[in-house]
């Protein structure tokens, strides 16, 4: 089976290649530019293969409305609406093209998840290497159609969608010209429990979908992401913050650096661990022939002398002949002379 692939600004991600990781920004800026920019800046010296933020407005994004199922009852943002929500946590726009330079100033690559066709616009003057979208906008196909006509590469994280809303997603992506498109298997939970992710999904993602697959992770440590590593994920996405307890709305469930740098380093060890199908022996353990059994001479023999059962014995080191050859040598006859505590050799017998 053909693996997918594809790649942001010449990075190539797929099975082949270590992890994709995505710090998420989100509302982590907590309404400074500056933080905004210290943020990306960590994540690159953190190991991030990419920064991402949010490009909406409160009124892109909902209705300033007093009714009941605009107010959040519960939960980390209770007591608001979601008009005030965003309206707290949105990135102003003016701050998309300083963040951007900012970015490749540092080297990392920086794209957002648009939330209309008024923020794909904004990002495309801003020629954005590729598009993600969120979790509750995996159900509006239309933005979908309209991210995936950029022909820039596609990220769908596939939170609170079942199969059927996952397939319609991608057929809007295909159908609208997407050739490179990754499915993040997601919990929209705020944080979501370990238990809730049902990695052994990834593989089933991958092979129905035939889309590159990876892991939208919510839960407060590393241990989901990099098992979602070992199972096939090829991008990582994380929640990513300067300090857990700064008070903004998504802080509390998000990495912060010291985690970040863990979850980049604990990622790549998982796909280099993976590796590939291979029964030889390592190169870590080639110092440690030493310690394995072989057979050795344990008696002075002459030229011509008959091999008997106490004249060889299997012990370390592990440099003569191997321990399954043992009655294949005894009762022949020695082609030249050998001596005690010297390792069995094949030129040692006769033909």
């Amino acid at each position: 089976m053909i693996q997918p692939a594809f790649s942001i600004e010449g990075r190539a991600i797929g099975a082949d290649q270590p992890p994709y990781v995505i710090a998420e920004m989100s509302a982590n800026h907590n309404g400074s530019l500056e933080t905004a920019k210290r943020i990306i800046t960590e994540a690159k010296v953190r190991g991030a293969d990419a920064v991402k933020l949010q490009t909406y407005k409160p009124d892109t994004i909902t209705l300033d409305s007093d009714s009941e199922e605009f107010q959040i009852r519960g939960g980390l943002w209770d007591g608001q609406s979601l008009y005030q929500l965003y309206e707290g946590a949105h990135m102003p726009w003016e701050w998309h093209a300083p963040l951007f330079a900012h970015a490749r100033e540092v080297g990392i690559a920086i794209f957002s998840s648009p939330f209309d066709d008024t923020a794909i616009e904004l990002l495309e003057s801003l020629d954005a290497p590729a598009y993600k979208i969120a979790s509750f906008e995996a159900v509006d196909t239309s933005l979908i159609r309209r991210a995936a006509a950029t022909g820039k590469p596609l990220i769908i994280s596939t939170g609170m969608a079942d199969e059927e809303e996952i397939a319609e997603a991608v057929e809007a992506a295909r159908s609208a010209g997407c050739e490179q498109l990754a499915l993040l298997h997601c919990v929209s939970g705020y944080p979501a429990p370990a238990a809730d992710y049902n990695l052994r999904t990834l593989a089933d993602i991958r092979d129905r979908f035939g889309a590159v697959v990876g892991l939208s992770d919510h839960t407060l440590d590393n241990t989901t992401a990099v098992t979602a590593v070992a199972l096939g994920a090829c991008v990582v996405e994380k929640h990513f913050t300067l300090d857990r307890s700064a008070g903004g709305p998504d802080d509390s469930f998000s990495l912060e650096p010291e985690g970040l740098e863990e979850l980049c380093v604990g990622a790549r060890t998982a796909w280099e661990a993976l590796g590939k199908v291979d029964y030889g022996r390592k190169s870590s353990e080639q110092g440690n022939v030493q310690f394995r059994r072989s057979l050795y001479w344990v008696t002075d023999l002459e030229a011509g002398a008959e091999v008997t059962p106490e004249a060889v014995r299997s012990v370390r080191p592990g440099f003569g002949l191997a321990p399954k050859r043992l009655d294949g040598l005894l009762g022949r006859r020695l082609a030249r002379a050998v001596r005690a505590a010297t390792p069995t050799k094949d030129e040692d017998f006769l033909a």
